[in-house]
């Protein structure tokens, strides 16, 4: 009876972040020979899985072995399907099951077994078509002759079951099963031969196999009769055996067989040999003189673990005996683990948490026992580590936070290193880049920015530039400027700015005024083109700086071309008195605001002089009686700017204690009666005595502290309201006022060339900014004893007093 089989076929299926190892094998048996295209089984049925979904999973079928791929998976219909011819023969030889190692990548990981059985497929053959035998006429009845076996590729049922020969006379053949499997045959003697009625016999050899339908070999088996030849060769040993590293080299000798004959001569002449064909006659060679076996083939443990081998000895005659040679090959740490990337996610994005599988590595190594035992490391310092799954399977996961800004790339090396002595180890490289995801704001380079524009500039002109840095890649990290709404003294900061969004450079839309306003903030957004975006204000400070683009303004004495005004000097003025007093502003700040005053033209350049300061007219000597009575002066106010701005104004000084001594007073002549005549010569001896007594008072005073007596008052002014704004104000330090004056206008009635002006100083502890001191003209009159009805007559006077 011959032997049967099954050639197992195990698929693994395996997912790229998850395995079951909880989930049951598959196991399929088809027959080998099976042409391809031949449906083994549904995979997706048997797992419970719908076909739709094999697809979108990307199953496929993977193998350790590439030369082994001998199954698919149809992905349509989710059938495992044969996809080119299998030979059991030629995959396992006479093994009696063999494992070939697949694997399905899915969701699940499950192991598949695949049952091939063998069919007779394989006729018996004898290694030599003719067998010859010479057989002494004095072998006696029941002498035992050994057949070569007849070598059948199939096992099980479909190898060789039995031997049958032709009918004869002589000889019946007797069949014996081997220990190890197989069977051969023997030649029995029943009838003793006679050399002289016979000397040759031919027999048919046939050996049969139990397949369906059953196949046969034959050989043809020569017996030529020979005088006695009584004894046989008989081994040494009935078992030989030797053990053989599978790395040893070609021409070793593995073991040396040995068998004795008794007989003399040529029948005691003893040669060796295998008995049948087979693939291990190519791995080993067997001298036939010496009994010496040698390798010459190369030994690989993993494809072949032992050898057993029939041996026969022959003598001169022909006589025969055999004996069996086991070799068993020892395993030698000769391959180097592999590793292989089953599955990986690759870019992975840089907010993966901590703990995740980004992918599968198988490792393998074909070795035994230690040989093949392997450990996985990673030894560069990053965030990733190899943790166990199943069996050889590993799984890639994140140990720490990534961030691609730090680190865009990283190259796992993964060491695989086995056990043996020496160990084997390999590394591969795993290349995996971190994806980039939105999670950097862009960063200014200053926490604020300044900028410094002078007045008048061009619309359009460039300010300043702001920059931001993202750390985050291609849209991610494209920042856009932009200015965030917002107000400028009432106006929308858009109609002022404007910033360039790829550049950051910021532009004036308009021209400024320093004189309106001197500096404000803006603020400006820096934001990037993720999604969502994100972004960054910053604060804008502009500066505007002066220029010199505003000439003085003089306050007082009105320009020309407004109502005639003429000052009043006492005939009895000193050096020094001040008689008059110009004042100016200027709108600009700053040097540009500094004022200075000058005579440019005067009737007599050496009566008078203006303080380059205050702008304080005084007398320079004492007047005299030859002096002009009309003095006029031009009185230029220049500013402090690059370049300087100025403006001129027209003095007009009488020096007189009396209008009527005035020619062109004398000559007034009034339609008004009598009465009203004679209230004004009252109002004017009034006052007269009122000033005279003033400046007798003031003399006593400065005589008394032993000091140039100075007039406080030291002459008449005339100021027109409309050329003086009320509560006019000038910074000390910045102007040309020194204190806080305040003006305030009454006029005389029927007044037509000249007005009454009171000048007072006072601060902020006197009197608030917002009032003036204010006198109607009921009250003006009362001081100087007059009346409503008071004769239109105009008298310029003006009072100047300091904190």
């Amino acid at each position: 009876m011959g032997f049967s089989g099954y050639f197992f076929l195990s698929i693994m299926c395996g997912l790229a972040f998850y395995i079951d190892t909880s989930a049951a094998d598959l196991s399929y048996s088809v027959p080998e020979e099976m042409r391809p295209g031949s449906i083994v089984g549904n995979i997706a049925k048997d797992l419970g899985l719908e076909v739709g979904k094999m697809s979108t999973r990307k199953a496929r079928i993977d193998t350790e072995d590439a030369n082994q791929h001998f199954c698919d998976l149809d992905l349509r219909t989710g059938n495992f399907v044969i996809k080119q011819r299998i030979d059991r023969e030629e995959l396992c030889g006479e093994k009696t099951s063999c494992l070939l190692k697949y694997e399905l990548v899915l969701e699940k990981l499950r192991r598949v077994m695949l049952n091939i059985q063998d069919i007779n497929d394989n006729s018996p053959q004898f290694k030599k078509k003719d067998i010859h035998f010479e057989i002494s006429e004095s072998a006696a009845k029941g002498s035992r002759y050994r057949l070569e076996e007849a070598h059948d590729a199939d096992i099980g049922i479909n190898a060789v079951q039995e031997y049958s020969i032709g009918k004869n006379e002589h000889f019946r053949l007797n069949v014996i099963s081997k220990s190890g499997g197989g069977k051969y045959s023997e030649l029995v003697l029943e009838k003793e031969l006679d050399r002289e009625q016979t000397q040759t016999l031919t027999i048919v050899l046939v050996g049969t196999d139990g397949g369906a339908p059953r196949r046969s070999g034959t050989a043809v088996v020569h017996v030529t009769v020979l005088d006695a030849n009584d004894n046989a060769p008989v081994f040494t040993e009935a078992v030989y055996r030797a053990s053989l590293p599978e790395n040893s080299p070609l021409d070793a000798v593995v073991v040396k067989v040995t068998a004795k004959d008794a007989d003399e001569g040529v029948n005691g002449e003893v040669t060796y040999d295998f008995d049948h064909i087979s693939d291990d006659n190519n791995v080993f060679s067997l001298d036939p003189i010496t009994g010496d076996v040698k390798l010459t083939g190369t030994l690989d443990y993993e494809a072949k673990p032992s050898y057993e081998m029939q041996i026969t000895a022959k003598d001169g005659p022909g006589l025969v005996s055999s004996s069996t040679l086991i070799i068993d090959v020892t395993d030698v740490n000769d391959n180097i683990p592999l590793t292989l990337i089953k599955s990986l996610k690759n870019p992975v994005p840089e907010n993966t948490l901590p703990g995740t599988e980004v992918g599968i590595i198988n490792v393998q190594d074909r070795d035994s026992n230690k040989n093949g035992q392997i450990h996985c490391s990673i030894q560069e310092d990053i965030p990733f580590k190899l943790v166990p799954s199943i069996k050889s399977y590993y799984s890639l996961v994140t140990t720490g936070q990534l961030d691609r800004e730090l680190v865009s790339d990283y190259n796992i090396t993964i060491i695989a290193t086995d056990q043996g002595s020496p160990p084997l180890s390999s590394s591969k490289t795993i290349q995996l880049s971190v994806a980039d995801i939105n999670d950097n704001p862009p960063v200014f380079e200053e926490q604020s920015y300044s900028a410094y524009v002078s007045e008048n500039n061009k619309p359009g002109s460039t300010l300043c530039s702001v920059s931001a840095q993202d750390p985050d890649w291609r849209q991610n990290g494209t920042v856009i400027y932009s200015l965030l709404p917002g107000e400028v003294n009432g106006a929308s900061v858009s109609s002022y700015l404007s910033v360039n969004g790829d550049t950051g450079v910021i532009h004036a839309v308009r021209s400024f005024d320093y004189e309106q306003f001197r500096s404000f903030k803006v603020q400006v957004m820096a934001r990037d083109n993720g999604s969502p975006p994100l972004s960054s204000n910053v604060t804008v400070s502009v500066f505007i700086s002066d220029v010199n683009d505003n000439s003085p303004q003089i306050l007082y004495p009105a320009p020309e071309g407004s109502s005639f005004m003429t000052e009043l000097v006492p005939k009895a003025a000193h050096g020094g008195s001040m008689v008059s007093k110009v004042i100016a502003v200027d709108a600009d700040s700053g040097q540009n605001a500094w004022l200075s005053y000058h005579i440019v033209k005067a009737t007599d350049l050496g009566l008078f002089s203006i303080d380059l300061h205050s702008g304080e007219i005084r007398t320079q000597r004492d007047i005299s009686e030859s002096d002009s009575m009309k003095q006029n002066l031009i009185v230029a106010v220049k500013d402090n700017g690059q370049p300087s701005l100025s403006a001129t104004c027209l003095m007009f000084l009488l020096i007189s204690d009396n209008l009527a001594e005035v020619p062109e007073f004398k000559d007034i002549s009034y339609d008004e009666n009598s009465k009203l005549t004679s209230y004004l010569i009252i109002a004017l001896v009034s006052v007269s005595t009122f000033f005279l007594t003033f400046i007798i008072i003031i003399l006593g005073v400065r005589f008394c502290r032993r000091r140039k007596p100075r007039l406080l008052f030291d002459g008449a002014v005339a100021i027109p309201g409309a050329y003086l704004p009320p509560n006019y104000a000038d910074v000390d330090g910045t102007g040309t006022l020194r204190s806080t004056y305040n003006y305030d206008a009454y006029l005389t009635t029927g007044s037509r060339t000249s007005d009454f002006k009171f000048v007072s100083s006072y601060n902020d502890n006197t009197l608030p900014a917002d009032q003036t001191l204010k006198k109607s003209p009921t009250e003006f009159a009362d001081i100087f004893g007059q009346s409503e009805e008071s004769p239109e007559v105009g008298l310029n006077i003006m009072l100047f007093s300091k904190c």
